[in-house]
């Protein structure tokens, strides 16, 4: 593949992936300021505790066959029935597992609702399960397109499905009925769309040779959810129901911008750059890049969400969600490395290192003993700040092991990106305080944003940074080839 051609391939897919998690969590937000506002935290925490489960369940059914799946450079139609028959087999085993359990779940949260609510629920692991091969192939073939056309309409009839419910005052099964909907109509789109139906073919070859290299990713990523889901737990069982709900929703707005951006850079690099690991100089010099155009727009949204988390807060949902602004804040800057974790991580598991992904992770979770412990023992907002400082020392983790593999050191890589550190604080630190200007929550939302804009713009401009003006000639390119074709 030519320079030229991965460069526009990737930029392609990068769009089209950009677009339907645009789509997908644009709906899903306006959806959810809706749904805050009828509904309450508590509500919101009940099914912040089913998340846990279903989170876990469904990494163990993925069995770290999906990467596995995209980096194999040749893999076959047996490939993909065998992990297809194997997903489905254990789905129904979780499924079944959550359904029984939900007594012993609802007896240690002490809610006598959540047995309803978890066997009702527990249906969602065999949903998501009929979704994961479609994803596959449509992701290790940079088809994001469709994915968006699936996003785009499975989440205008969740919400309709949602909201509706809301307003029918079914309180928290609004919430059920949404993801319920969501998934279900998901899956009928992927299998409508994408056309692929799984042969009757099984071959323990072919699962083996998979499980190999998945299964090492299958620890990782079961490691990190339940790292993440540890969170939920303690929060819910030692606090309340109502503080995870609080919790919960300035996880989903940090995420709103980190995560995603994470997931679009992730979805895309994989299956890109899997194809030229074997060329050294291309794959340092192209994630040296990428590192450069993630980290700009990364630093500077997650800092200024941490910069005008109140007035957000409660402009959008209210100020019942008081404590959610505070969340956020510190949320905020433990998320705005996320997309450094990712991008490394992938780098060693293009180059074939599952161990070390493992490894790393095994020590990254270690780690999470003390804000664990730091959460039990004093309160949620030690806890949250502890994880920060673990979060920077897992980034130097990551960036240690990743180094030597691409030749790109960690030293290299804090250089990189210290002038978006540098643009995102001068602009965040002014921005915040406004927050204190005597004015309605609305007012200041609108003056923070346009003075934050106005600034990064500006500091950008003055200090030409190379990744600011790449992104500014991709933004115009964009603009140029769509005023071409109208």
């Amino acid at each position: 593949m030519a320079e030229e051609s991965l460069k526009n391939k990737t930029l392609k897919g990068v769009g089209w992936s950009a677009a339907d998690t645009v789509l997908r969590y644009g709906i899903t937000f306006v959806v959810g300021i809706i749904l805050a506002r009828l509904l309450t935290p508590d509500q919101y925490g009940l099914i912040g505790i089913l998340t846990i489960f279903i989170e876990v369940f469904n990494m163990i059914i993925d069995g770290g066959f999906s990467n596995a799946l995209i980096r194999k450079t040749n893999a076959k139609e047996v490939d993909y029935s065998t992990v297809f028959i194997t997903n489905m087999a254990l789905s129904v085993v979780m499924a079944a597992t959550l359904f029984f359990s939900a007594g012993l779940i609802a007896k240690f949260f002490n809610r006598p609702e959540l047995v309803s609510l978890t066997q009702v629920m527990s249906v969602l692991i065999i949903i998501n399960a009929l979704a994961v091969i479609q994803r596959v192939r449509l992701t290790k073939n940079i088809d994001f397109k469709t994915q968006t056309k699936v996003s785009f309409l499975s989440g205008i009839i969740s919400g309709v499905i949602g909201v509706g419910m809301a307003f029918g005052r079914f309180g928290v099964w609004a919430l059920v009925g949404q993801q319920i909907s969501n998934s279900v109509a998901s899956i009928l789109f992927l299998w409508i769309f994408n056309k692929w139906v799984p042969k009757l073919k099984f071959s323990f070859t072919s699962l083996k040779d998979l499980w190999g290299f998945g299964w090492k990713l299958l620890m990782s990523g079961l490691l990190n959810t339940l790292s993440g889901q540890i969170h939920h737990a303690v929060i819910g069982k030692i606090y309340s129901p109502a503080t995870l709900g609080q919790y919960t929703r300035a996880f989903q707005f940090g995420n709103m911008f980190s995560g995603n951006l994470t997931s679009v850079i992730q979805r895309v690099t994989f299956p890109v750059l899997s194809v030229i690991q074997d060329d050294p100089d291309r794959l340092k010099s192209s994630y040296q890049r990428i590192i450069k155009l993630t980290v700009l727009p990364t630093f500077v949204l997650m800092m200024g969400l941490a910069a005008c988390a109140k007035s957000f807060i409660y402009t959008l949902i209210g100020p019942q969600w008081e404590d959610a602004a505070v969340y956020l804040q510190i949320i905020c800057f433990s998320m705005m490395l996320f997309p450094l974790h990712s991008l490394n991580l992938n780098a060693i598991q293009i180059m074939g290192r599952s161990d070390l992904t493992l490894r790393i992770n095994i020590i990254k979770n270690l780690l999470m003993i003390f804000p664990i412990l730091i959460g039990i023992f004093t309160n949620i907002y030690w806890m949250l700040i502890a994880d920060v400082f673990r979060g920077y020392i897992c980034y130097y983790l990551n960036a240690y092991y990743s180094g030597p593999l691409l030749h790109y050191s960690i030293k290299e890589q804090i250089k990189d990106i210290l002038p978006s550190f540098g643009v995102a604080m001068a602009m965040a630190m002014p921005v915040f305080g406004l927050s204190f200007l005597p004015l309605h929550p609305v007012l200041i939302l609108i003056i923070q944003v346009i003075v934050g804009t106005g600034l990064t713009l500006l500091i950008c401009e003055k200090r030409k940074l190379s990744e600011y003006l790449e992104l500014k000639e991709i933004v115009f390119g964009v603009v140029r080839k769509y005023k071409t074709k109208s």
